[in-house]
């Protein structure tokens, strides 16, 4: 890791050392991938104002996320199949967000369960949940999630229909991998990454294994999921879950005024104004482009999370100066676990928040609490 130098590195890195299929899955987006880009291109047209001969010799990045203390204004966002990207990858990814002060989010689609990460890292983490059609099976999922001290409950709300991701298809997907001769060849390439996924705990999705009322091999598992993702779920189903969740509660997915304002009717602490990374609706505005709208709308209600194209701290620095309290990174991460498990991680965090400190000083700023839309070139 000593000559990583950006996150665009750790990439690289990830791409030499996972197969495609893990890679791709993490790195590419839905149909014409338009959303995916403009979540990049819209962040990098902002600019700075470099300001000059202000004393920035006490600059510090911590701040609350939710009325909890963290090192920076990052989050962990929920990122599926971890633990095919290394192995074990949700707890190594969680000790790594530990260890660097700021929240990790579990995944409902994840390899390791709630309970292999609770048994294996010193304090709570988030978990996000995507609601199913079988409530029986959600309730006892929250309940586990309660049971684990999770100190927050990440509700994802953009997922009741896929979006197709092409490349998915064309590598067919699974976990665990359908076997062919070009997987083969890809597999004996990377015997590291092979080693690291046969010596982790699961390789399935272990949130759902033993506890369905299918069997748990992987065309049923499949099956199952494929049928679940409920097409009728709306905004009363919140009331529902908030009447068995008692803890601080997030709604992810929210890029339109109008849901904004309804999600501030719920009873939910904070939102994140999030196009889940350009995997669903493509065409949808980027992130960046509605979050100051959102802001005006609701910022006054609710704390404001922000999602998507973040893989620098200038891009932080950008989503915070437009009004977000604090950011998620999903990929930036994803690809320093793949790059290098969680030594990988824990250099994506630290480039993050070394990039947000220069930046930071090189815009006249002490404080997080000090950058708003001042620092934005006009």
């Amino acid at each position: 890791m000593k000559h990583i130098t950006c996150i665009d590195d750790l990439r690289a890195l990830h791409k030499r050392r996972v197969p495609k299929a893990f890679f791709d899955y993490c790195d590419r987006g839905s149909y014409a991938e338009e959303t995916l880009r403009a979540n990049r291109d819209d962040m990098q047209a902002i600019k700075f104002r470099q300001r000059i001969l202000v004393d920035v010799s006490k600059r510090d990045t911590s701040t609350t996320i939710l009325g909890e203390p963290s090192a920076m204004p990052l989050v962990l966002a929920p990122v599926g199949l971890l633990g095919m990207q290394h192995g074990d990858g949700e707890i190594h990814a969680c000790r790594a967000a530990q260890a660097a002060g700021i929240p990790f989010t579990q995944s409902t689609m994840s390899i390791c369960s709630i309970e292999d990460i609770a048994a294996n890292v010193e304090k709570p983490f988030w978990f996000q949940l995507y609601v199913m059609k079988d409530r029986g099976f959600i309730k006892a999922l929250i309940e586990r999630a309660m049971a684990a001290k999770c100190s927050a409950l990440v509700l994802t709300v953009d997922l009741q229909v896929i979006g197709q991701r092409h490349q998915d298809i064309k590598n067919g997907m699974t976990v665990p991998p359908e076997w062919s001769l070009s997987k083969l060849i890809d597999f004996a390439t990377k015997p590291a990454w092979v080693s690291g996924v046969l010596q982790g705990k699961r390789r399935t999705f272990g949130n759902l294994a033993g506890h369905l009322k299918v069997s748990d091999d992987i065309t049923s598992l499949s099956t199952w999921i494929n049928s679940q993702f409920d097409t009728s779920l709306n905004w009363s189903d919140i009331e529902w879950i908030r009447s068995i969740w008692p803890g601080k509660l997030i709604l992810k997915g929210i890029l339109d005024v109008e849901d904004a304002e309804l999600a501030a009717k719920t009873g939910a602490q904070a939102i994140v104004v999030s196009n889940h990374g350009g995997r669903q609706l493509d065409g949808a505005p980027s992130s960046i482009e509605v979050l100051p709208e959102i802001v005006d709308a609701v910022g006054d209600k609710m704390e404001i999370m922000f999602d998507g194209g973040i893989r620098s701290g200038q891009d932080v620095m950008r989503a915070l100066a437009l009004g977000a309290k604090s950011c998620m990174i999903g990929r930036a991460y994803a690809y320093g676990l793949g790059a290098g498990g969680q030594a990988g991680v824990a250099k994506a965090i630290e480039i993050i928040q070394k990039e947000l400190l220069t930046t930071m000083g090189l815009c006249g700023v002490n404080r997080v609490e000090e950058i708003d839309d001042h620092i934005i070139a006009v």
